[in-house]
């Protein structure tokens, strides 16, 4: 307290308000093997469509791992996703070099200074899909467009001729947009010396081979011949000096750049034009008129889905300057670059999902609460348990391995298998076993498949805590239907389901009129406690985290009794809430001089015992019905 001299008030505020305030058990977590996007990353995701745009459509090696994401997410819209980088995956780039690029943070620690030696662009992901891209680049005014660039050379012309011969075809590109001295232009497909093999330049397949199409009219020999790059028409104007170059008295400074789907394997349109950057600069300091960065490479880094920049035009010798006094040299032609060998590689060892699942590890830094194993053996769920007992604030949701049920005739065989694969897993509550996989409708590739119910079954605790909280069960035909299941691989009866239980594992199971239903809230714990159910355990992590969450703000106060009367009436408030709200029956909280000695305070301690009875699910409901005399009163039998 601040001293007094003379006479007056002190006016001081102490803060007694705080409460606990909500956290998250809901985010979903998943890492699989995709067809692009970034590597050893946590990208958030809350849609389907989200995901198809961030990683790819599923294809044979990856579909398992992509629906076990799909299907959280028609639960939920809260996904953490972290690719699994595997043996021989690479980004395609110019010169086909085996090369791999894992983020942007890999990009710009290791190869936004041009040094990659793999030519001019490489895709922005790793896998088969950045060999269907390709960029051209138009440098210069000269490259855009020369109007008397050769002459007609050819005297024996008719109407649908694909073949013109010119004086001189060097310096005209595969893919320029040639006119022959009347109104048609044409795309020139190929070029044999001087030959140019042409299509008219409104055919749609002008990526391809020459079309019957060919001349609209014969033109007259000896007529100049213009010619314009590909892509002229998707900009206003030839690149030339911008605003920011000509005020520093720099000049030739533009370039137009197109990204274009070459194949069709991206958007599904052969020679789709993908994005487009209009009048960017060779300057590394260029600014748009608007204040925004308008270096070539910083604007492709910043706003391309689809490219990277690794390397200036060989040509453009000074290119990366800055523009005070520079002249940019001026390259006359245009670059078409197609981008190859990329591959998505092979399917991921154990070991590099553990790579990857090792992102979401650090509880402190990455909130997840569900974490979904998609497909893998035992290891791979060890390896899981092991990254949610040492959070303490998230459980591991798993199905047995695909080869189990799907494919096995006798369903006495699948529950064996079944059972035998989560006897190799070690006991604890922090996991949760379910009985299958679902077969359900692939519409990216029009075919059905068996995918793991993981998924569904994390989405069904994610749906829980939104509909109820976390602490009330996932299970039965209130908040247990499972989504988009045309069968089951497995389908357990009765007996089976008895024997499934006892195993810790979760039955799955579909019931005429009622659907498929997680029947079944075990966690994965083999000894009987109260953390054998999933809605205990699910409870004391939101309590755990909550009042965790709340201590932080008592850190470095004095263990006094003001302190302890103080974290009191924080948490108390907050059990009587979460009673209120059936998660608890009683509680008590024990944080005074009994249980902060004064060698607990000499040790810079402080310690609060918080003793809670939790609620428990039905799992076994027992039915009497007794039948009396006519002249027999109720309260006599009944007790």
């Amino acid at each position: 307290m601040a001293f007094q001299v003379s006479p007056g008030v002190l006016v001081q505020e102490k803060d007694l308000t705080r409460i606990i305030p909500a956290v998250s058990t809901s985010i979903g977590a998943v890492a699989f093997q995709a067809t692009q996007g970034p590597l050893d990353e946590i990208v958030s995701i809350s849609s389907e469509q989200e995901l198809v745009s961030k990683f790819g459509k599923p294809n044979s090696t990856t579909f398992e791992g992509f629906f076990t994401a799909a299907n959280f997410l028609a639960y939920s819209n809260s996904l953490r996703v972290v690719r699994v980088q595997n043996s021989s995956v690479s980004n395609a780039t110019e010169s086909g070099s085996a090369f791999v690029i894992k983020n942007t943070t890999d990009y710009q620690d290791n190869y936004a200074d041009g040094s990659a030696s793999v030519g001019l662009w490489a895709a922005r992901t790793a896998g088969v899909f950045g060999n269907s891209l390709s960029i051209s680049s138009c440098p210069s005014a000269t490259a855009y467009e020369e109007t008397s660039k050769t002459t007609v050379n050819d005297a024996s012309m008719a109407v649908g001729q694909t073949v013109v011969t010119v004086t001189s075809a060097t310096g005209i590109s595969v893919g320029d947009i040639v006119n022959f001295g009347d109104e048609y232009e044409y795309r020139v497909v190929s070029i044999s010396t001087n030959d140019l093999n042409i299509v008219r330049k409104d055919e749609p397949q002008y990526f391809g081979t020459s079309d019957s199409s060919g001349l609209h009219e014969v033109p007259t020999n000896g007529a100049a011949v213009r010619r314009r790059w590909r892509h002229y028409d998707l900009f206003d104007k030839a690149p030339g000096t911008s605003p920011f170059a000509t005020s520093l008295g720099g000049s030739n400074d533009e370039l137009h750049i197109a990204v274009i789907d070459e194949d069709g394997a991206i958007s599904g349109i052969k020679g789709e034009v993908l994005e487009v950057y209009g009048a960017v600069s060779k300057a590394s300091n260029a600014k748009t008129p608007q204040g925004d960065i308008n270096y070539y490479p910083d604007v492709i880094y910043n706003k391309s889905s689809y490219i990277y920049w690794m390397d200036h035009n060989a040509s453009g010798s000074n290119w990366g300057n800055a523009a005070a006094g520079t002249t940019f040299t001026d390259v006359t032609s245009v670059s078409n670059v197609s981008l190859q060998s990329g591959a998505d590689g092979t399917a991921a060892t154990t070991g590099q999902k553990l790579t990857a699942y090792n992102k979401f590890a650090d509880a402190e830094t990455v909130d997840v609460g569900l974490i979904m194993a998609g497909n893998g053996d035992a290891t791979h769920i060890d390896n899981l348990i092991t990254i949610a007992e040492n959070r303490k604030d998230a459980v591991v949701f798993c199905s047995p391995e695909r080869s189990d049920v799907a494919g096995v005739a006798d369903a006495n065989s699948q529950k064996n298998n079944v059972v035998a694969f989560f006897n190799a897993i070690r006991s604890s509550s922090y996991v949760i076993f379910d009985s299958g996989y679902k077969y359900m409708y692939d519409r990216y590739n029009d075919m059905y498949r068996y995918v793991p119910l993981n998924g569904d079954i994390a989405g069904l605790s994610a749906r829980t805590d939104l509909v109820a909280d976390a602490w009330f069960s996932p299970a039965g035909l209130n908040r247990g239907i499972i989504r988009g299941a045309i069968k089951l691989a497995f389908n357990p009866t009765k007996a089976q389901r008895d024997e499934l239980y006892r195993a810790r594992v979760n039955p799955v199971a579909t019931f005429p009129g009622q659907g498929t239903v997680l029947f079944g809230d075990k966690t994965g714990l083999s000894a009987p406690s109260a953390f054998d159910r999933i809605n205990v355990r699910r409870l004391f992590i939101t309590l755990e985290k909550a009042v965790a969450t709340a201590s932080k703000f008592q850190l470095f106060e004095f263990n006094d009794e003001f302190t302890r009367a103080n974290f009191r009436n924080i948490v108390e408030p907050f059990l009587r809430e979460v009673q209120g709200r059936r998660g608890i029956t009683d509680f008590l909280v024990v944080c005074d001089e009994t249980n902060n000695t004064g060698e607990v305070v000499d040790r810079n301690e402080f310690i609060a015992e918080i003793f809670i009875k939790p609620a428990r699910s039905i799992n076994f409901i027992t039915l009497q019905f007794i039948a009396t005399r006519t002249g027999v009163s109720f309260d006599e039998v009944a007790g």
